[in-house]
């Protein structure tokens, strides 16, 4: 299988059906062996009946429909896991990815010899209420993760088959799959200026909540990402550090009282500060051998009701 298009879905009845007539018409022209992969995730509208009566007209495509909705994240995920192509392709179902950008972005990861070429959808159709929230996010995200991407969040993105295959993705994690692929191993990553269409049909998912949870998300798989294999040298650096500045506070303080023979040690409240740093790097030594414990024994956290697969050689 040359390429896979995977797109995770929730409640785009109405822009399925351009949407697969527009990659048909683009992929069909490409000298490849192909599959498009939907992932249903919970919709609550007809979603599910049109990707059926979508795959009677189109053998290329696969469907996966989870019981509940868990998130994009997960439908991303559990495409790369099934995604057969030596390239993959990921976009949006609400007709604001161009399928026009495929043959390009597959041509880049081919010849170009990207581990992942990312979207930048430099002129954007969103209201401000979107956009500027997207800014600020991605001037942290580059801040905090080094990878210098203009827009990391964008949808459309291609990929190598190892770097999907070697990734995992939960959360709101799909917005820092770059930064992701970039600590797993896969450095050369690239970027594609692309054209951003005006939402045609239904309405926005996103929410002020979205930004906060892929902020605190960034956050986590920033320490996953460097200290993941060895979360001892973390916690472990943080506990010396509170453990010998309060062993020292606490050392003063006695040689104070048994030299000098001052009193009342233990009302100043330099005394309470050595003991909470004392205590407290203590229990950071304690988090981080928990840690490496769990680190070791820690199951993948990607499993989720499926309802129904269709379309699959292997389907049950």
């Amino acid at each position: 299988m040359d390429l896979s298009i995977v797109i995770p879905l929730f409640n785009e009845e109405e822009s399925l059906p351009e949407l697969m007539r527009w990659i048909d018409e683009v992929v069909s022209k490409m000298d490849v062996e192909w599959e498009v992969i939907m992932v249903d995730d919970g919709s609550t509208d007809s979603s599910w009946k049109v990707i059926l009566g979508l795959i009677k007209k189109y053998p290329v495509l696969k469907a996966i429909r989870f019981r509940t909705n868990y998130g994009k994240s997960a439908g991303l995920q559990k495409c790369f896991e099934r995604a057969e192509g030596e390239v993959v392709i990921t976009m949006d179902a609400d007709l604001q990815d161009s399928p026009e950008e495929i043959p390009e972005l597959y041509r880049m990861i081919l010849e170009e010899d990207y581990d992942l070429v990312s979207g930048w959808k430099k002129k954007r159709y969103d209201p401000i209420t979107k956009t500027i929230p997207t800014k600020l996010f991605n001037w942290t995200t580059r801040i905090i993760s080094g990878v210098r991407l203009n827009d990391i969040n964008c949808g459309l993105k291609a990929y190598q088959k190892d770097v999907v295959k070697n990734v995992e993705v939960y959360g709101e994690m799909h917005r820092y799959i770059p930064v992701i692929a970039k600590w797993a191993g896969f450095g050369r990553i690239g970027e594609k200026v692309v054209q951003h269409q005006p939402r045609k049909y239904g309405k926005t998912k996103f929410g002020p909540e979205r930004f906060v949870n892929g902020f605190l998300d960034l956050m986590s798989i920033t320490l996953v990402g460097k200290f993941g294999k060895k979360p001892m040298h973390f916690f472990g650096t943080l506990g010396i550090v509170f453990f010998v500045t309060g062993f020292f506070i606490l050392a003063y303080l006695s040689f104070l009282k048994f030299v000098y023979g001052m009193t009342d040690m233990t009302h100043r409240p330099l005394f309470h500060f050595g003991l909470l740093f004392f205590i407290f790097g203590a229990q950071l030594f304690l988090t981080g051998f928990l840690a490496e414990m769990v680190s070791r024994v820690s199951p993948r956290r990607n499993i989720y009701s499926i309802k129904e697969e269709v379309n699959f050689e292997d389907e049950a």
